[in-house]
């Protein structure tokens, strides 16, 4: 875009640089939008690019084992990270887009180095005080957005075995909170358990079918 005409006799133009400044670039993902219950939880990743980590990808692609296993190592040669979470009363009082930024800024924020700029898995962006970019299918094609997806879904699906142990008539355990035939139909007979959702619809059917 052509700048307006001065008393210089140079006509400035504008033109926008494929360049970032150096510095450390921070990767950030999620787990958890779609679970009827549960929280949402974020990841943000400053990886050593002096330790690399072998066999990152996208943590769906991935088997569970080589979750775990990628889960140690990611803790283990990050420079840092910084795993957070929106409850799910947070959830339902501004909806899960927003609570989804408010996990990833919260992750972002939680970091211990201070990233110059940030990766973010997907097509929206948190509110940050640092340069960000939203890159879709991110997880699949940066490397800190696959460690933070890693991250990410392994606390959650632990989280889910752990609620598992307090409600096992739910099977928390084999479906992690999404809305399997078998979690339907144990909200229908049980109602909805305190970690549940109830501003997702199956959830609020379920709790008028069971009263």
């Amino acid at each position: 875009m052509r700048s307006k005409k001065s008393s210089s006799p140079l006509l400035i133009e504008q033109v926008s640089l494929n360049w970032h400044p150096p510095g450390l670039v921070a990767g950030v993902d999620e787990a958890g939008r779609g679970p009827l219950a549960g929280p949402v939880v974020a990841a943000a990743v400053i990886l050593d690019d002096q330790n690399p980590i072998a066999g990152l990808a996208d943590s769906k692609a991935l088997t569970a084992a080589k979750r775990a296993k990628l889960y140690d190592e990611i803790r283990a040669k990050a420079l840092c990270f910084c795993i957070a979470q929106a409850s799910v009363l947070e959830i339902d009082q501004i909806n899960i887009l927003q609570a989804t930024m408010l996990a990833m800024r919260r992750a972002v924020v939680g970091l211990r180095l201070k990233p110059v700029r940030v990766l973010v898995d997907g097509n929206r962006l948190p509110p940050l005080d640092v340069p960000a970019e939203a890159i879709v299918k991110g997880d699949a094609l940066v490397q800190a957005i696959s460690a933070a997806s890693i991250l990410a879904k392994v606390t959650r699906d632990r989280w889910c075995v752990t609620l598992h142990e307090q409600y096992p008539q739910y099977g928390f355990d084999a479906h992690k909170g999404y809305g399997t035939a078998a979690h339907l139909a144990a909200l229908t007979a049980h109602g909805a358990c305190p970690e549940h959702r109830r501003s997702f619809a199956p959830v609020a059917q379920a709790g008028l079918l069971s009263r």
